[in-house]
């Protein structure tokens, strides 16, 4: 039986909420959040604005979604640690090895990075639903990395007592040069990132813990 041009095709809710997901973050990242309306993603969805709502519950919902649904569970020093890349020994695995990953992670998912930054910079207001998050995320980054057995100098001593101030130098750097590659024109993540890397990581005393 040949189906009518008309037959709508039912889509999984998983397919769905992809569709919604790819929307928001090409939409809110190039409007940003305040920018952005809920009928705007409706409609490059192709749904009504209630359907959009079955799925993402409120606008602060879909934030939920886009950031700790989907882009803090991706690219983790987990994720690296199966990866069987050089450094990712789960009983010594090497941070400036776990950041070269991240990096090289970061790069094949640019639009996804550029909301982050866009959602990162809005969210110094205290009115932004994303304000306590990034106000929280280095303390946050920390503990979740001081949650593994890194392999450093010996020289440095205990994670806790010498890592603290590096793990923020990374943060910062990274940030920085993720704002500098989404300009036009851009610069190469991965190289840049290698330039920063030697200053934050250098020789000889990180040499065998790279």
């Amino acid at each position: 039986m040949v189906k009518s041009k008309n037959t709508r095709v039912r889509k999984s809710p998983e397919e769905r909420r992809r569709e919604i997901m790819d929307a928001a973050v090409r939409l809110v990242g190039e409007k940003g959040y305040y920018g952005t309306s809920l009928k705007e993603i409706a409609d490059a969805v192709g749904m009504s604005q209630p359907g959009l709502l079955h799925y993402i519950g409120t606008k602060e919902g879909l934030l939920s979604m886009l950031i700790t649904d989907n882009y803090d569970v991706y690219g983790t020093p987990e994720d690296f640690m199966k990866s069987g890349l050089p450094g990712s020994d789960p009983e010594a695995p090497l941070f400036p090895a776990y950041l070269r990953y991240l990096v090289r992670y970061n790069a094949q998912r640019r639009e996804l990075v550029r909301l982050y930054m866009v959602l990162g910079s809005e969210a110094y207001s205290p009115e932004h639903p994303l304000h306590e998050y990034f106000e929280n995320r280095p303390a946050a980054v920390w503990d979740q990395y001081s949650a593994y057995p890194w392999r450093i100098p010996p020289e440095l001593g205990e994670w806790d007592e010498s890592m603290k101030p590096v793990v923020r130098q990374c943060i910062e750097a990274m940030d920085g040069i993720q704002v500098r590659w989404l300009r036009n024109p851009p610069v190469d993540l991965y190289d840049e990132w290698l330039v920063f890397e030697r200053m934050i990581f250098p020789s000889p005393l990180w040499d065998n813990y790279r």
